[in-house]
């Protein structure tokens, strides 16, 4: 897991450091540290959350591996797949 104000100490450096990380594949999720929610990088919920309550993962296991729940808004096969799994339906 990174968190996204780890990026942006020094603004530029950070910020190409997190643009490169994504291009290699090293990013591919963003998530909300206050409800523990992951999403795609694309999610119009992910992009109007502050950067300090922000954090990316590599992929779905590490996520749920930090006791992440998939979005509902652009993830919505993973969202009700953990509902089920999780008895909240």
């Amino acid at each position: 897991m990174y968190h996204h104000n780890n990026f942006t100490a020094n603004s530029f450096a950070g910020k190409r450091e997190l643009y490169t990380l994504i291009a290699n594949g090293e990013i591919k999720l963003g998530g909300y540290k206050k409800n523990r929610i992951y999403g795609t990088l694309s999610c119009k919920s992910g992009k109007r959350m502050k950067t300090e309550n922000r954090v990316f993962f590599k992929d779905e296991a590490a996520a749920m591996a930090a006791g992440y729940r998939p979005c509902g808004n652009c993830m919505p096969q993973q969202y009700k797949q953990w509902k089920l799994k999780n008895g909240t339906i």
